[in-house]
């Protein structure tokens, strides 16, 4: 079942269900959605000279990746054909019982900007802000601008609670994560690691 304005208001008033900071929860929740607002920091993606990018080697995102902080008042220019790693103002926790999916507003869309490439799922017992996959798929550049509401959450009901939530528990690399997160892929078992 997909929750709606009334589920959603009814969550975070029982506190099982976090976003915040809401500045604004009429303009923020919507009929079946909640609206996240875009936060200041960002990871770019550079040129770089290497032959190509080995998910198992942690040295390389070091050499192919760059940190910008917007000031306040600034903007973010996302150029045609960029991708570069956002983050969310608001920091959620989502319960045991409750899969959140990441969303692109319409009105960005139609601007040609894409908020996520596949990570568009928020797993239950997930906590922290969240990374956003920000792409201009269009021909101009398109101007953000933080605190601006840039995607939306929208939540479904699982059946029964996951027995085993995201987490620490589980060994998840992204949780409590408090702004944009390069991949950190090199920690999968496959690769040796021990992170799901």
């Amino acid at each position: 079942m997909i929750l709606s304005d009334a589920d959603i208001l009814r969550r975070l008033g029982d506190g099982d269900l976090v976003i915040e900071p809401l500045e604004d929860v009429d303009l923020q929740v919507q009929p079946a959605s909640v609206d996240l607002r875009l936060g200041r920091e960002f990871l770019e993606f550079q040129h770089a000279n290497i032959p190509c990018i080995h998910p198992n080697s942690e040295q390389e995102v070091d050499e192919y990746v760059a940190e910008t902080h917007v000031d306040e008042g600034g903007e973010f220019i996302l150029h045609p054909g960029d991708f570069v790693l956002g983050t969310t103002v608001e920091r959620v926790e989502i319960p045991p019982d409750l899969i959140a999916h990441v969303e692109g507003r319409s009105s960005l869309g139609r601007l040609a900007i894409v908020v996520h490439a596949t990570a568009g799922l928020c797993d239950p017992g997930f906590s922290g802000k969240i990374t956003l996959e920000l792409s201009n798929l269009g021909t101009a550049p398109v101007a953000l601008t933080p605190g601006m509401r840039i995607s939306q959450l929208t939540f479904t009901e699982l059946k029964t609670p996951a027995d085993r939530p995201y987490g620490e528990e589980r060994g998840s690399k992204y949780q409590d994560q408090s702004g944009p997160q390069a991949s950190k892929i090199q920690g999968d078992h496959e690769f040796g690691g021990d992170q799901k």
